[in-house]
Formats: C-alpha cells, sequence, structure tokens
C-alpha cells in the first residue's frame, strides 16, 4: 500500500514563522540597544563633541567676529612657537625617562613572588592617589637648595654639589616623570607579567647569552608595552600645568602654563582656543601614530610566524 507523502504546503510556514520570529527579535535588541545607548550618545555630544565644537569656532573668529585663522598663524611664530617647541621637548624628555625607570622597575616586579610584588605596586601606585599639589610642593622640598638631596650630596662631599634642580628643565623633568611613572609601570607590568618565561628558558637552552635573549627575545615581547607607555606618557605631559608650572622657570613654560596666562590675565579666549586645539591635534597624532606602530608590529609578527 502506498504510503502519500504530505503536501508541501503544509510544511511550508513553519520555517517562516521561525524566520519572522527571529527578525522580530532582531528588531527589539536593535532598539533596546538604540534605547540603552542614547544616554551615552547624548552625555558625549554635551560634554565632549559641544566644548570641542565651540573651541574650534571660537579659535577661527577673529575680534570683529569674521573667519579668520590668525589665532593658528599667531601659535606658530615667535615666543608661542618656542613655547610649544619646549613643550614638545620636555614630553619626549618626560616620556624617554619615565620608559627607562619604568621598565627597570616593572622588570624587577615581575621577578617577585606574587606576595612581594603585590606590595611593590602598592608603593608604585599609591602615590598616584595623593594630591598632585601635595606630590610637587614635596618635590620641591627635595630638590631645594637646602633639601634633602643638595644636603645629602653636600655631606658626601659630591663634587659639585649642591645642585641647582629647581627652576629649571631638570626640575620640570624630574616632577613629570614621577608624575607619569605609575601609569608606566603598570602598563610594562601587565605586559611583563604575561610572558612566557618558558621562552627565555629555551633560548637559553640553545645557547643564548643574556644580553642576545634580552635583545632579540624579552624586549620584542615587550615593545607592544612600551610604544603604548610612551605614547601615554607624552600625550599625557602634553596638557599637563601644574608641576612644570611650579618647578619650572621661564625658559619652561610649556603650552598650558601659555593658555592659562592667556585666559587668566589677558582675557585672550581666541588664542587659548587655537592652543586647545593644537594640543587636540598632537594628541590624535599620538594616538594615530600608536596604531601604525601596532599595525605594523602585528605585520611583523605575522611575517615571521609565517616564515
Amino acid at each position: 500500500m502506498a504510503v502519500l507523502a504530505p503536501a508541501p504546503s503544509s510544511i511550508a510556514p513553519v520555517p517562516h514563522k521561525k524566520r519572522r520570529t527571529r527578525v522580530s527579535l532582531s528588531d527589539r535588541r536593535t532598539r533596546f540597544g538604540l534605547l540603552n545607548a542614547t544616554p551615552v550618545v547624548v552625555y558625549l555630544l554635551i560634554l565632549f563633541v559641544y566644548p570641542i565644537f565651540s573651541t574650534l569656532m571660537l579659535s577661527l573668529k577673529g575680534d570683529n567676529g569674521a573667519f579668520t585663522l590668525h589665532w593658528y598663524a599667531d601659535a606658530f611664530a615667535g615666543a608661542n612657537l618656542e613655547i610649544l617647541l619646549t613643550t614638545l621637548r620636555i614630553s619626549a624628555e618626560t616620556s624617554l625617562l619615565a620608559l627607562v625607570v619604568g621598565f627597570t622597575l616593572a622588570s624587577a616586579i615581575s621577578r617577585l613572588k606574587p606576595l612581594w610584588a603585590g606590595l611593590a605596586m602598592i608603593v608604585v601606585v599609591v602615590p598616584h592617589f595623593i594630591s598632585a599639589l601635595v606630590r610637587t610642593y614635596g618635590w620641591i622640598i627635595l630638590l631645594g637648595d637646602n633639601g634633602v638631596v643638595n644636603n645629602t650630596l653636600t655631606d658626601l662631599h659630591f663634587p659639585g654639589a649642591p645642585f641647582e634642580l629647581l627652576y629649571n628643565e631638570i626640575g620640570v623633568v624630574i616632577g613629570t616623570t614621577a608624575v607619569m611613572l605609575p601609569y608606566t609601570v603598570l602598563l610594562l607590568y601587565a605586559v611583563m607579567k604575561g610572558i612566557d618565561r618558558r621562552l627565555l628558558a629555551a633560548a637559553a637552552s640553545m645557547g643564548a647569552g643574556r644580553i642576545t635573549i634580552f635583545r632579540r627575545v624579552y624586549v620584542p615581547l615587550v615593545a607592544p608595552g612600551l610604544v603604548n607607555a610612551g605614547v601615554l606618557s607624552f600625550i599625557l605631559c602634553l596638557g599637563y600645568y601644574l608641576t612644570p608650572a611650579l618647578m619650572g622657570g621661564e625658559k619652561q613654560t610649556m603650552v598650558a602654563s601659555l593658555i592659562d596666562e592667556q585666559v587668566m590675565k589677558q582675557n585672550q579666549w581666541n588664542g587659548a582656543s587655537a592652543l586647545g586645539i593644537i594640543l587636540l591635534l598632537l594628541t590624535f597624532a599620538g594616538l594615530l601614530l600608536l596604531r601604525l606602530l601596532k599595525s605594523a608590529g602585528d605585520a611583523l609578527r605575522n611575517r615571521g610566524t609565517a616564515s
């Protein structure tokens, strides 16, 4: 006896209903996600996009209200250009010194047992929670002509002591490095802690010396953290105000101090806005450089893996 197959029309609606149900759920999730994202978007528009857009428009407005690039031309001329170059130089010096000191500290901490490593990280991070003003005055006390550092060097009959460690570029770089150091150590420690030590042991078992292991194995593994920490320190130092203003002299005036002077003393909001936009563009340039370096590093690693 032949068995009749069910008609195709009787089973067609089932997948159709499932597909319609899935589309409906997807629409609901999309609407729900947009509803949840609305407060964040409004927050960013009001507190981030609008102030930046207003600052940009103010920097392009002349005294008579007409469009002008005068304030940008003024920022790249004369004393303002010198201050901008000084800011870039001090930021680069701070970034380099923070990398050297932070690399040494993070490398030493990453080799400690978990308990001692945690205590060491507390010592590094806790000063970051103290007011920057308090820390800056602490460095002024330490580095003054009759401070702890100079008195100690003088008692030890160190040649040339006492040294001028304040109100010059040395004092500014020391102060800003102390501020940026916790960020550097945290970033480098996270990278170093994730390195597989068996790679170093494998290189040693194949006859590589300590310098070779450090140069050809350890540094390439830590390189992403070095780039991130260096760019972060540089970007943060670009707009830093307090420590350079208190520990530096006239030749160490940075852009943040110049903006403060133009707003508070000269009531020149247009020029200050142009300087602020320039700092913002420098920050974006630093982030773009970080992205390009990361992409180049990934390409080199993929090429090495393929070969």
